[in-house]
């Protein structure tokens, strides 16, 4: 019966569905808690978001481009490094630490933008996620047996946009800062009447990863694997927390795009930007990478698995591609994919995530407002 609560909260939220009972959220605090005590890190604090396309094939169609531009990747000559947790705010599914070594390969400086995502879309006519009407027979299948299906005018092309709070709030209730918001996708970043207009160089966002890797596939690159984006973001730097080194985010000048102040209610922008910036915004890290660290979280390759690091942990591991299937305690129903490097959001009474060792999950489908990705090529 908790279980069964614990799905339908979060369907009620994520698509709308207030028509339901009201029952406390799963991501609220256990009677008794600290209700300014830290949530548990997802890509959305604890919010899971059920699938709504399955299995469904996004890859039909697209094929590699002829005239491949790989300009504005970087050779990332690759090494040996200690993978895993440096600080106290480490999460578990960061430990072990553990050596791993990765062979050369390229990374794009950059985030993908609006106006490369453009070209690809231009080129191939594909539709993303979050533009397409949910498939109720698909979304189903993950939920409890018996559930009932919304009304029709509930199951919209949609994505989640942030929306700031009036002031302090429980930072176990996501419903308080996201919104399910119909015609929200990588066009129209805060909504139907946002656009991307004026914002070429700013990253695409509200891409799932079926889309990262349609993208992928069209241009002739691949998502990095989390050692590769570790190994990336740390910018030749041995065992230090950011991609600069181990100064605190927030200390100096602003050295990367995240939530400054109190989250969510009041963000000091002394970075210069509330929402996501332009590409190369802040200054790159040791191997010429822009915002490895915040701005949008980054998909990788990798099935998600708490437990990963512990079955590799005694070797050093070549190449590791990760986990052959996903397994998120917090969420064992649902199979994810990891995501790297934080995002405009990110705040240490939140969500640290730009940290070089922070690893975040999500299903494959989903896309928000801080979602983005950057691409690698294996070299000759």
């Amino acid at each position: 019966m908790k279980l069964k609560m614990k799905m339908l909260t979060y369907l009620r939220f994520v698509y709308g569905l207030f028509i339901l009972v009201q029952m406390a959220s799963s991501c609220q605090e256990e009677p008794g808690a600290k209700t300014d005590a830290k949530p548990k890190d997802t890509v959305a604090s604890c919010m899971q978001v059920p699938s709504r396309f399955g299995s469904s094939d996004t890859l039909s169609g697209i094929t590699a481009r002829k005239n491949k531009n790989d300009s504005g990747m970087v050779l990332i000559t690759g090494g040996e490094f200690e993978m895993g947790a440096d600080n106290d705010q480490s999460s578990e599914d960061e430990y072990p630490k553990h050596k791993v070594r990765v062979s050369p390969f390229y990374m794009d400086a950059t985030e993908v933008t609006n106006a490369q995502f453009a070209a690809f879309v231009k080129s191939t006519g594909y539709v993303t996620t979050a533009e397409k009407k949910p498939n109720w027979e698909e979304l189903k299948a993950t939920l409890p047996p018996g559930t009932a299906k919304p009304h029709d005018s509930l199951l919209v092309a949609a994505s989640l946009v942030f929306r700031a709070t009036d002031g302090p709030v429980n930072l176990r209730d996501y419903n308080l800062w996201w919104s399910w918001k119909a015609g929200a996708n990588w066009k129209h970043p805060e909504g139907p009447a946002s656009s991307i207009e004026k914002k070429s160089n700013f990253p695409v966002v509200h891409v799932s990863w079926d889309d990262a890797i349609a993208y992928c596939k069209w241009a002739g690159k691949r998502l990095p694997t989390e050692a590769e984006w570790e190994f990336a973001a740390r910018g030749g730097l041995q065992n230090n927390v950011y991609p600069w080194g181990s100064e605190h985010i927030n200390s100096g000048r602003p050295k990367a795009n995240s939530w400054e102040g109190k989250f969510p209610h009041h963000n000091e922008t002394k970075d210069g930007y509330f929402r996501s910036a332009p590409v190369k915004s802040f200054a790159p890290n040791g191997y010429g990478l822009y915002d490895m660290a915040g701005n949008v979280w980054e998909w990788c390759s990798d099935w998600y698995h708490a437990d990963y690091y512990k079955t590799i942990a005694n070797t050093t591991s070549t190449n590791p591609k990760g986990p052959a299937k996903s397994f998120d305690p917090d969420d064992p129903y649902m199979q994810k994919k990891s995501m790297r490097g934080g995002s405009f959001l990110c705040n240490d009474s939140y969500c640290s995530g730009y940290r070089v060792a922070r690893r975040m999950k999500s299903s494959p489908d989903t896309g928000l407002e801080h979602t983005g990705f950057r691409c690698v090529k294996d070299v000759p």
